[in-house]
């Protein structure tokens, strides 16, 4: 490993730490090098807002090649909750009821679709931190640790493109981040939201438009 540069060591030190505390190796291909051009985006529904109680009924991931969405090339999966009740107020965001999930797959076995779908790619989504963070929960027990890809947020994209055309007397404007927002202002269909599937298309759409708007800024 002679001659890498301090922040590549770095790097290489940081994924032979994080392997050898993979539980299980099954799952190694995730630390591979990414495909050129390629991504993947996705988007949970869950029975509340809790990430230490509540938990994930609904996985939808597409994948990006280059400025395409592969919506051929999609998962969506209905998770079957294991402790939470699917609540009032979650019902009326995703209209997921308790008959609706009662006979989705197991978290463990989605999870492990996920995986295998995502595999090395980087990911996208619109605000995913909290997705991720349902999934990493999730994935503690049987990884020992989370996601390890890299993650690309498509409101932070969307704040940088905005600021960029901000005059410098008005930078401290605040910039509307909605979804709908978003995706109107940048001109692309705005499908029905709170659908796992079509939450991770929009945010796939937006960030192929994203990376176009922000090379040419």
């Amino acid at each position: 490993m002679h001659g890498l540069s301090p922040v590549r060591w770095f790097r290489y030190l940081k994924r032979e730490w994080l392997l050898y505390h993979l539980a299980d190796t099954r799952f190694r291909f995730m630390w591979d090098p990414p495909p050129d051009n390629e991504w993947v985006a996705l988007d949970c529904e869950t029975t509340g807002l809790n990430v230490r109680t509540d938990e994930i009924i609904s996985i939808a991931a597409v994948r990006i090649v280059g400025n395409r969405v592969m919506t051929s090339e999609r998962m969506e999966l209905l998770v079957r909750p294991e402790r939470r009740r699917v609540s009032a107020e979650s019902v009326r965001v995703h209209q997921l009821r308790e008959q609706d999930v009662a006979h989705g797959i197991a978290p463990e076995a989605a999870l492990i679709q996920l995986m295998y779908f995502i595999g090395c790619r980087p990911l996208v989504g619109y605000y995913l931190e909290f997705d991720l963070a349902m999934i990493d929960h999730a994935l503690f027990p049987l990884l020992g640790l989370g996601l390890p890809q890299p993650r690309n947020e498509v409101s932070a994209m969307y704040y940088d493109y905005k600021f960029r055309q901000l005059p410098p007397h008005q930078q401290d404007r605040v910039i509307d981040l909605r979804f709908a927002t978003l995706m109107n202002d940048l001109g692309l269909p705005l499908r029905q939201a709170h659908d796992a599937l079509n939450d991770a298309v929009m945010a796939a759409l937006a960030f192929i438009k994203l990376r176009q708007l922000l090379a040419t800024s």
